[in-house]
């Protein structure tokens, strides 16, 4: 679904212009019409109060202090002109709710969603985390997940619980963020 834009006249929490922005590079291009992932950009300019949302999904706000968050690309929701963004691709393959997730970096805000309340959970070397790739909604920058399967027989002949696959945080310090709801 794309999301509803309207222009706010003065008065009415201030004066912004929204418009409908370009995925950006030509190589950003090529990548979303490739994928068919990532969303729909909309820029607002002006001053006010710009009000988004993603169906009933729950809104967090993170600041970002010359870091970097990997985000699931349904899950980012709005994010400051003072960050930058590219898509990234997870070496875990096409879980994660798709091929593509997208790194934010920089100095600023970013909204991203969720469905429910999400978990924030650290990581560190002697202390890995392993998550469900379709409920895992980003993770610290400077963190590279992992595939890790557990294939049996059952899976070949459907009598599985579909926790096979698990995405392991390991390398590095930083958090992962879940929501308790797969995609």
């Amino acid at each position: 679904s794309s999301p509803r834009v309207q222009t706010l006249t003065e008065g009415e929490q201030g004066n912004l212009d929204i418009s409908r922005k370009g995925a950006g590079s030509i190589a950003k291009k090529l990548v979303k019409a490739f994928s068919g992932e990532g969303a729909s950009l909309i820029e607002a300019k002006g001053v006010g109060t710009l009000w988004a949302a993603d169906q009933k999904k729950k809104v967090i706000i993170l600041h970002l202090n010359n870091e970097s968050i990997v985000i699931n690309g349904n899950d980012l929701l709005a994010l400051e002109p003072t960050l930058t963004w590219d898509f990234t691709t997870m070496r875990a393959g096409m879980l994660q709710g798709g091929l593509l997730n997208i790194k934010v970096s920089g100095k600023g805000y970013v909204a991203i969603t969720c469905h429910g309340t999400p978990l924030y959970l650290p990581v560190s070397p002697t202390e890995p985390v392993y998550t469900d790739p379709n409920a895992t909604v980003g993770w610290s920058g400077s963190l590279t997940p992992t595939l890790k399967t557990d294939l049996s027989l059952k899976f070949f002949i459907g009598r599985t619980t579909g926790e096979e696959f698990q995405l392991c945080f390991s390398n590095g310090t930083g958090f992962v963020i879940v929501q308790p709801f797969e995609e």
